[in-house]
């Protein structure tokens, strides 16, 4: 059996969990929340998590009621994220790894959100839409997501808003703009209220969102479709991607907050099957990086 051990806190979540052999032993986290209105700044966040971190160790020990000798190798987020908590947490990382005496592993953030969809999941070879906002967020009561599609489950009219779809690429940039710049009129003249503007966003969004999933289900020949990161709680965008999937007649995978939501077992999972296939991270090498893209990883544990 291997039991790997995974530190997350890339941005405003610091988890710390642990998996040995595709179960999970424990996974508690914390969540750094700021006045609503108000983002979370890098510096704040890793103050915040410098405070907790310990402690949410040593809750993940006690839940699987393991001690430091049963851990096999100390799995850390190495990016992509904010600076200054991926620095925080990669300190402890290392400084536990070394006092424990045990192997490194630096782990790309999106690909554990990914590797624990198919963990829980039990999905064999998806075709993988990965959702998060979790570094762009502008409020946190509890993130402006979930508020959204609170209100868009409340609105019934649909307000036309820019749709822009370049072959596998998709642009928000022009429906934020035009939000800010039409909200107000749209409001005070009546023409719509805030829920209808967010159900609007919400459905145009996703809408783009589930065709490039099918397109790349067309291309791949896929049968499945596997939705991960924080957004990919949300039940609209599960509802519409189910509803292309049974037209063609393929399944659809996600998983609830315990999972989606940032957490240390996705780390230690990833790192797990990393692990077992052979690698490790020097200490001279285990650095954090904020753009660290997911096709830099050789995943050699997959065919």
């Amino acid at each position: 059996m291997t039991v790997v051990i995974g530190f997350e806190g890339s941005a405003n979540k610091i988890g710390v969990g642990i998996i040995r052999d595709g179960q999970v032993l424990s996974n508690p986290r914390r969540t750094y929340i700021t006045p609503p209105g108000q983002g979370f700044l890098p510096g704040e966040t890793a103050k915040h998590h410098r405070s907790v971190i310990l402690t949410v160790l040593q809750e993940a020990l006690d839940e699987a009621g393991l001690k430091a000798a049963d851990i096999d190798c100390v799995a850390y987020t190495k990016g992509p994220g904010m600076g200054a908590p991926l620095v925080t947490v990669a300190i402890v990382a290392r400084t536990v790894a070394q006092l424990w005496g045990k192997p490194l592993l630096g782990v790309n953030h999106c690909i554990g959100h990914i590797e624990m969809g198919r963990l829980i999941t039990n999905s064999q070879n998806p075709t993988v839409l990965y959702v998060s906002g979790g570094n762009t967020q502008i409020s946190n009561d509890p993130s402006p997501g979930y508020n959204i599609e609170q209100m868009a489950k409340k609105g019934t009219k649909y307000i036309e808003l820019p749709y822009t779809v370049k072959g596998m690429d998709v642009s928000f940039s022009g429906i934020l703009s035009y939000i800010e710049d039409a909200a107000h009129k749209l409001l005070s003249t009546s023409q719509c209220t805030p829920e209808d503007l967010c159900f609007s966003l919400q459905e145009t969004v996703f809408a783009m969102l589930v065709e490039i999933t099918e397109r790349a289900m067309a291309h791949c020949g896929s049968q499945e479709v596997l939705i991960v990161g924080g957004v990919g709680c949300n039940l609209r965008l599960q509802e519409m991607m189910g509803v292309m999937c049974k037209e063609r007649g393929a399944r659809l995978f996600a998983t609830d907050e315990s999972f989606c939501i940032d957490n240390g077992a996705m780390i230690a999972q990833a790192g797990w099957e990393m692990f077992r296939s052979g690698h490790v991270t020097e200490l001279s090498d285990s650095w954090i990086t904020q753009r660290y893209r997911t096709d830099e990883v050789e995943v050699t544990w997959r065919d």
